[in-house]
């Protein structure tokens, strides 16, 4: 599994609760330092406005660049899916070349390894009789057992399973080993906090009241953060890769002679 990043110990629910106290507490503590300091000295809110338009520059850019690193390996998880489901479908194509009974074991590791597949994901309705080491194993062991006795003679049978392995290895990065790094979070919430606080300080500097869109503004900023985290987070939130390719050859393989 991978490693355990910054808000990985709360819900999806919760880091929306969590951003959004964040948010309006360092909106409120700019505030209530500016007000606090505008007793005993006056400064311009020209020079302030620009200063606080520019942080808040940056942090839409990090923003931005933070939820196309999650929508990117979404996306990556979509491919690597649909990679990885056509590789096992030409591998039982071509399991039709070799002999038995090295033909049925193999297709019967196949389904195993679909069911696993699937199971893995959290799709319903699915049971794993073995676990994804255990059948690649078995795979690799018919695969060899087949080249040995078929030297040259079953080149793109084997090209396929060595494709099934690998596409498996890409599965795991993709999902489980490429999430949005600690030390990235940690910047985005330090660059969040300082230019919320900076826009509460602008606020007590122009000797506003406070504004119900500073409300507006952490529950938008919070349901971005919550967006990001969904994305990179498989399984567990409301965005998700639809499993239904690997599904459908489930239905497909299901249909088949052994």
């Amino acid at each position: 599994m991978y490693d355990v990043g910054l808000l990985d110990f709360l819900p999806i629910w919760g880091v929306f609760i969590a951003t959004l106290v964040i948010v309006l507490l360092s909106v409120e503590g700019g505030y209530q330092w500016a007000r606090h300091k505008h007793r005993s000295e006056v400064e311009k809110e020209a020079p302030v406005g620009a200063m606080v338009g520019a942080m808040l520059g940056l942090l839409a850019f990090i923003l931005a660049f933070t939820f196309g690193m999650a929508a990117d390996r979404y996306h990556d998880r979509k491919i690597a899916l649909l990679n990885e489901a056509n590789a096992i479908q030409a591998t039982y194509w071509q399991s039709a070349m070799i002999p038995e009974p090295h033909r049925s074991e193999v297709r019967q590791i196949l389904r195993d390894y679909i069911e696993e597949r699937l199971h893995w994901t959290g799709v319903k309705k699915t049971k794993a009789n073995y676990t994804w080491n255990d059948l690649l194993n078995k795979l690799e062991t018919q695969a060899s057992l087949v080249g040995a006795g078929n030297p040259g003679g079953v080149d793109v049978f084997l090209g396929s399973v060595s494709a099934v392995v690998d596409l498996h290895a890409k599965r795991i990065m993709v999902r489980e080993r490429s999430q949005i790094p600690t030390t990235f979070w940690v910047a985005l919430y330090v660059i969040a906090i300082l230019s919320l606080a900076s826009m509460g300080y602008h606020s007590g500097v122009a000797g506003t009241n406070r504004s119900p869109v500073s409300i507006a503004v952490a529950i938008a900023f919070s349901i971005v953060i919550m967006l990001i985290t969904d994305l990179d987070r498989p399984g567990e939130g409301f965005i998700n890769v639809s499993q239904q390719a690997m599904i459908d050859l489930r239905t497909w393989v299901s249909a088949q002679n052994p």
